[in-house]
C-alpha cells in the first residue's frame, strides 16, 4: 500500500519510537504511585518528556505542559475550562470538529460565539477577527494549518492582536507540530493543543497542550493524582491540575524518542522533504482536465497536503478506486472540517485528500500523479 493518509495519523513511525514503547511495556510502572523501580522510571520519562516538549515548542517552564490523549481532548480542556456564559470567544471558518463542537457546547451554555468567514481558497482575514473583537471577547481560538486544504495559518499576527487586548489564544497545532517550528512565547500563544500521532510520528493516544504561566483553566476531569490524597478537591498546581488518572506512560515513552527523531532529524528538514513531495504532486495533477484542488498555493510555505475532486465523482468513490485498483490510500469526504466544506462548496462532494508524509518517496508520488490522470480520463 502506498500511504498518503498522513494527516489523519502517520502510519510509519520511527524504528526509535517503536522499540521505546515495547520496552516502556515491559518496565514501566506508573509514574507518581511509588518509590519503587518502576515507578521511578515512568516518572523519570514522562518529567525528561515534558522538558523536550518544553524546548520543542519555546515554552518557559516544563511545568506547563500536560499530557492528553490528543488534540480533541487539550482543546476540549481549553475551550470548556477557560469560557463562561457571557463571554464571547472567535473562531475561523478553517476550524475541525474538535473546535467547533465543544464551542457549539458552550453556546448553548450561554457563550457567544463568532465564526471569521473564509474565503474559497481557504483563507480568512486578520481584519475579520479583529472587527469581530468586542468587550467581552474572552478567546481567539485559531487552528495553525487547516487538515482540509493544508493552507498554514501563522499564528503571530493573531496572538498579538490578542495579547495587546487581553484575550486568550488558543491555537490547535495537530497539523503542524512537529513539522512546523513553534515558539509559543514569541508567537504569543497562551495555550496550544497538539496531539502526538500525526507529524510528531509518536503513538495514538499520546498529545496534549502547553499552557501559558498563570493562566487558570477549569480541569475537564478530577480523580487520582498521586499527590494530596486526603484533599477533596483535585490539586491546583501545574501540570497536575490537568491530569487527572493514570498518564499514557508507554505512548509517552514513544513520544519521547519521537521529540528526540524530530531533534535528531531537524524539523526544518522533514517539512522540506514533505513540501517536496506535495508539490512534487500538485505540479502533477493541478492541469489534469477535470481535477479541481482545493487551497491556496500561493504559498510555498503549506502543509503538505493536497486535496482534490475528479469532475462530478463522489469523493468516496475515488478514493476507493484509488485503494482497490492503484493501492493508494487517501481519505475522502468531510474530513471533520464542515465549515470549510461549506467555503469550497464541497458538502455534498466532499474530496479527496493526499497528505504526504517524508518518509513516502518520489515513485510513490508519480504512481499517485498517474493513477489521478488514468482516473480523470474516466470521468
Amino acid at each position: 500500500m502506498i500511504y498518503m493518509d498522513n494527516a489523519a495519523t502517520t502510519m510509519h513511525k520511527p524504528q526509535e519510537v517503536i522499540d521505546a514503547v515495547v520496552m516502556a511495556m515491559s518496565s514501566m510502572g506508573n509514574a507518581g504511585r511509588g518509590v519503587n523501580e518502576a515507578s521511578l522510571s515512568a516518572s523519570r520519562i514522562i518529567y525528561d518528556t515534558r522538558e523536550k516538549l518544553c524546548r520543542l515548542f519555546g515554552a518557559e517552564d516544563p511545568r506547563q505542559i500536560v499530557f492528553t490523549p490528543n488534540s480533541t481532548e487539550s482543546l476540549n480542556i481549553a475551550i470548556k475550562g477557560i469560557l463562561n456564559p457571557g463571554d464571547h470567544v472567535i473562531a475561523t471558518m478553517l476550524e475541525h470538529n474538535s473546535v467547533l463542537r465543544p464551542l457549539y457546547e458552550m453556546e448553548k451554555k450561554g457563550v457567544r460565539l463568532t465564526i471569521v468567514k473564509s474565503d474559497q481558497n481557504g483563507r480568512f482575514n486578520l481584519k475579520d477577527i479583529e472587527d469581530a473583537i468586542a468587550e467581552d471577547t474572552k478567546m481567539i481560538v485559531c487552528t495553525n494549518g487547516s487538515n482540509l486544504t493544508g493552507n498554514y495559518v501563522d499564528p503571530e499576527p493573531v496572538g498579538t492582536l490578542a495579547r495587546e487586548r487581553g484575550i486568550v489564544f488558543v491555537v490547535d497545532a495537530s497539523q503542524t507540530a512537529g513539522v512546523f517550528p513553534i515558539d509559543v512565547q514569541k508567537m504569543k500563544i497562551d495555550v496550544l493543543c497538539f496531539t502526538g500521532h500525526k507529524g510528531m510520528l509518536a503513538p495514538q493516544g499520546t498529545g496534549g497542550m502547553y499552557v501559558r504561566k498563570g493562566l487558570v483553566i477549569r480541569p475537564l476531569k478530577s480523580g487520582g493524582s498521586g499527590v494530596q490524597t486526603y484533599s477533596k478537591t483535585h490539586p491546583i498546581e501545574m501540570p497536575t491540575a490537568l491530569e487527572a488518572g493514570t498518564l499514557n506512560g508507554h505512548g509517552i515513552a514513544g513520544l519521547h524518542a519521537a521529540v528526540e527523531y524530530l531533534e535528531k532529524t531537524g524539523v526544518d528538514n522533514i517539512r522540506a522533504r514533505e513540501q517536496d513531495l506535495m508539490w512534487r504532486f500538485y505540479e502533477g495533477v493541478k492541469d489534469i482536465p477535470g481535477v479541481k484542488v482545493y487551497g491556496d498555493f500561493s504559498s510555498k510555505n503549506r502543509c503538505p497536503i493536497v486535496t482534490l475532486n475528479i469532475g462530478d465523482y463522489d469523493s468516496s468513490e475515488v478514493s476507493d478506486e484509488l485503494l482497490t485498483e492503484y493501492g493508494i490510500s487517501t481519505r475522502a469526504g468531510g474530513h471533520c472540517a464542515p465549515l470549510m466544506h461549506e467555503a469550497l462548496g464541497t458538502v455534498e462532494q466532499g474530496a479527496v485528500r493526499f497528505s504526504f508524509s517524508h518518509y513516502n518517496t518520489e515513485e510513490e508520488v508519480d504512481t499517485a500523479i498517474e493513477a489521478i490522470r488514468e482516473l480523470s480520463k474516466e470521468e
